[in-house]
């Protein structure tokens, strides 16, 4: 004998008990067609298992069917009358026993909270109870439910799978409705613990119950219609799916995305209810497609069960075909008469449409699951041992072990929780021409599989809340491009965030980046700011305008220095030329050469060598040459002296000398440089500080000492040659060179008091360009001063350029 325990109503009235008197039977109301249909599937499974000559040979399985009105009290009450064969119950069947039995296993109930109190209560007797469609996670736990088992997958797997359907359409931000019960709250939490660790957020998480008042499904609606997400994770029971959607129609709530769960997903009922196209384009799971041969035609084929079900039969036939029987108290004049021979195959409801074949599918395996293991208790070959005790425990051990193919070669077998395998089709609700809802397969999930492959979208076109073919985007926030970092707004989820911009030389390549990465010292972060760029290098290079202007100032200057020296050379033997030692003049124009020259050796890009010799070489041409000028001043005011009585001072101040003091300043230089570069010599350097967005290349000075020791050295022969050619001044202005040595020496002292602090405070290649100025500017300082006003005498004046003219006395002058 089996129990059946199932809704063939969906609600009761409500009572007042004054717990004065014995409380009446509930009144059921609703009539659910889905309890029938159920109800017919175990039946038609019995019907074959009775009439199979493989499966239970000689043994009759019968039936007790109770109606528990979706209550969980009648529920406990109903499934105690099974366990105990309480022959006072009404039952929905043709009893072919002659007294009451105990049943053998239970079939049943559909929602996930009767089932949790039913299993409470014959767990202890261990009676097993196999659901068809309770899929609450809270029953697998065996140690509180020992004798639950269920042919529907737990809802751990479709929280997941849910979760993982609203991540792979981008969802962030989502609002979720559920059930008021273990099967809503259950898979709710699930789902939010999963949904949380794929970072989707919640902005609101509401509950109801269909018993609940108006008002509170009027503030759920309140909720929805103030929310920002457009997607609604929808954890409901078909029946209070239908309390919800008249006021969601009422309020013409359209453009929200459902996402919804298996109960509800694929009712047809559901859809029917649905005229306002309120969930058009929802999307969720239900488990796959089945179907066994035979079925659809027995479950349509209806019939009174027996006299005691009349009343129901009544019910269920006047809703079936919209008809009244004349002896139908609730006979309206607006209705026709039903005959009872009504043709169902004529009806299109939610009877005919068969959409629960699945769950129908499931009720059969329970019922093949518990005739698969009597077969093995009894050890039926063509005959059965029928004298054996049937305990309910060995009943139970082997229904755990049994691992069978129904005749269309699905598999039945249940893991040590009581579960079978999880598996969903994913199904999407297309409307179709006529306005009937399309259920439509559009993907499979299959939780055995690798977390990366096991939701699987088919290349079907879905539809989406209002019939849209786009994805609908529900965000707190939209993702942050690359180039810029996510950054929580206070108070709000962790899916709502504002998009900073990077910082200067940081970057992020990927959208919705938490973190910006400093670029290498090297590289600078792009405009964008999603990339890292090499560096800019800079240096003074002779290919801008810059480097070329100052290497024509270079080459102009040597060239002039060329002309200057052919000139002196070409009238060596004038007067003119041979006055204050000419041979000091050769050299000094050589060595202003040199200075000219040694400036090309600033530009370029630095290199080992280039940054040793262009600081020595200026250092040691530019002695060189004020060593000379020097030397020309010192005989200049020396000769003088000399004309004074008894004075023997030209002896040691004559051209072998003047070109040893020449040779002995700059040999000082020559030691201080070569120190420099053993100690402490300079070397190219890539400076990264001064431009955020270039590489400056420079040379670092090694040594600061060195390099200040060689521009102090510098620097003190000039002053000293500009305090000595200051002193001879008033002298004869025929012989006198003094007063052109003195504004050489002050043109070279000005430039190069105002190079330190140009040199320090100038960046990068300026830096540079401020030194070779002053190398430029000093030496055509020299250039021009000292050998200018001698060129002018030579080429334009020949008639001064005698020895009588240079003999010549004439009052001093002063400047």
């Amino acid at each position: 004998m089996l129990g059946g325990i199932f809704a063939f109503h969906s609600s009761w009235k409500d009572r007042q008990d004054t717990y004065m008197h014995k409380p009446l039977p509930l009144q059921c109301t609703s009539l659910n067609f889905r309890g029938f249909q159920i109800a017919q599937a175990m039946l038609f499974a019995i019907e074959e298992i009775n009439n199979s000559k493989e499966l239970l040979p000689g043994i009759s399985l019968g039936y007790k069917i109770y109606d528990t009105c979706a209550s969980i009290a009648r529920g406990v009450r109903v499934a105690l009358a099974l366990a105990n064969g309480d022959p006072a119950m009404t039952a929905l069947s043709e009893t072919p026993c002659a007294k009451p039995a105990q049943v053998q296993a239970i079939m049943g109930e559909s929602s996930s909270s009767p089932c949790m109190a039913i299993a409470t209560v014959i767990g202890p007797f261990h009676i097993p109870m196999i659901s068809h469609f309770a899929t609450c996670p809270c029953l697998s736990d065996t140690t509180r439910y020992p004798s639950f088992l269920r042919t529907i997958p737990s809802d751990y797997y479709q929280s997941r799978a849910l979760a993982q359907l609203v991540k792979h359409f981008g969802w962030t931000w989502v609002g979720a409705i559920r059930s008021n019960n273990d099967y809503g709250n259950n898979g709710m939490a699930i789902f939010l613990e999963t949904a949380q660790q794929m970072g989707i957020c919640l902005e609101y998480s509401v509950s109801v119950f269909r018993k609940d008042p108006p008002e509170k499904i009027l503030k759920i609606v309140e909720i929805i219609k103030a929310s920002t997400s457009k997607v609604i994770v929808a954890f409901l029971s078909h029946k209070d799916m239908d309390v919800l959607i008249p006021e969601l129609s009422h309020h013409n709530l359209t453009g929200y995305q459902w996402v919804g769960s298996e109960s509800w997903i694929f009712e047809s009922e559901t859809a029917a209810m649905d005229i306002h196209h309120i969930l058009d384009g929802a999307i969720g799971l239900f488990i796959p497609k089945a179907h066994v041969s035979g079925m659809r035609e027995f479950i349509l084929d209806v019939k009174p069960l027996n006299s005691t079900s009349q009343k129901l039969f009544t019910e269920f036939w006047e809703k079936l075909f919209s008809c009244k029987f004349k002896q139908s108290k609730s006979s309206a004049g607006n209705q026709r008469e039903c005959t009872g021979h009504e043709d169902v195959t004529g009806v299109q409801n939610s009877f005919t449409y068969m959409s629960l074949m699945p769950i129908f599918c499931n009720v059969y395996k329970g019922v093949y699951a518990v005739a698969h293991a009597l077969h093995n208790i009894l050890r039926c070959d063509k005959t059965c041992n029928k004298k054996m005790q049937l305990d309910p425990l060995t009943i139970l051990q082997h229904i755990k072990k049994i691992h069978f193919k129904t005749k269309e070669g699905d598999e039945v077998y249940f893991n040590e929780n009581g579960d079978p395998a999880a598996k969903y089709e994913i199904i999407n609700w297309q409307p179709t021409e006529n306005g009937i809802v399309d259920f439509v397969r559009v993907g499979l999930y299959d939780a055995s599989l690798p977390a990366d492959t096991q939701l699987n979208l088919q290349n079907k076109s879905l539809f989406w809340a209002q019939n849209s073919q786009k994805v609908p985007l529900s965000v707190c926030s939209e993702k942050c491009p690359p180039g810029t970092r996510k950054v929580l707004q206070k108070g709000k989820p962790l899916c709502c965030n504002d998009c900073l911009r990077c910082a200067e030389g940081e970057k992020s390549n990927v959208t919705d980046s938490i973190t910006c990465v400093r670029c290498d010292p090297e590289f600078w972060s792009n405009e964008r700011r999603d990339a890292c760029v090499k560096k800019v290098e800079e240096f003074l290079s002779y290919q801008e305008t810059m480097g070329a202007l100052l290497t024509a100032a270079c080459l102009f200057g040597t060239c002039m220095t060329a002309v200057v020296a052919f000139i002196f050379f070409r009238y060596r033997q004038t007067p003119v030329v041979r006055a204050n030692n000419s041979e000091l003049s050769f050299l000094l124009l050589f060595s202003l050469t040199l200075c000219f020259l040694c400036s090309l050796t600033f530009m370029g890009r630095p290199s080992e060598w280039s940054c040793m010799l262009r600081h020595t070489a200026f250092g040691i041409t530019f002695v060189l040459c004020i060593s000379c000028v020097l030397g020309k001043t010192i005989v200049v005011l020396m000769a003088f002296r000399a004309t004074l009585p008894g004075s023997d001072v030209m002896k040691w101040l004559g051209p072998a000398q003047q070109k040893r003091s020449v040779l002995g300043f700059t040999l000082v230089q020559v030691i201080i440089c070569i120190l420099w570069l053993i100690i402490s010599p300079p070397f190219p350097f890539k400076n990264f500080k001064e431009s955020k967005e270039k590489i400056i290349l420079e040379c670092a000075l090694g040594s600061a000492v060195g390099f200040w020791a060689v521009l102090g050295y510098i620097g003190l022969l000039a002053m000293l040659c500009f305090i000595l050619a200051f002193l001879a001044r008033k002298l004869p202005d025929n012989f006198n060179e003094a007063k052109f040595i003195t504004f050489s020496m002050l043109i070279f002292c000005a430039v190069w008091i105002t190079f330190i602090p140009a040199y320090v405070s100038s960046p990068g290649k300026f830096r540079v360009a401020v030194e070779i100025f002053a190398i430029l500017a000093s030496s055509f300082g020299l250039l021009i001063c000292i050998f200018i006003p001698k060129c002018y005498i030579i080429l334009l004046k020949p008639e001064n350029n005698t020895k009588k003219n240079m003999m010549g006395k004439g009052g001093p002058k002063s400047f």
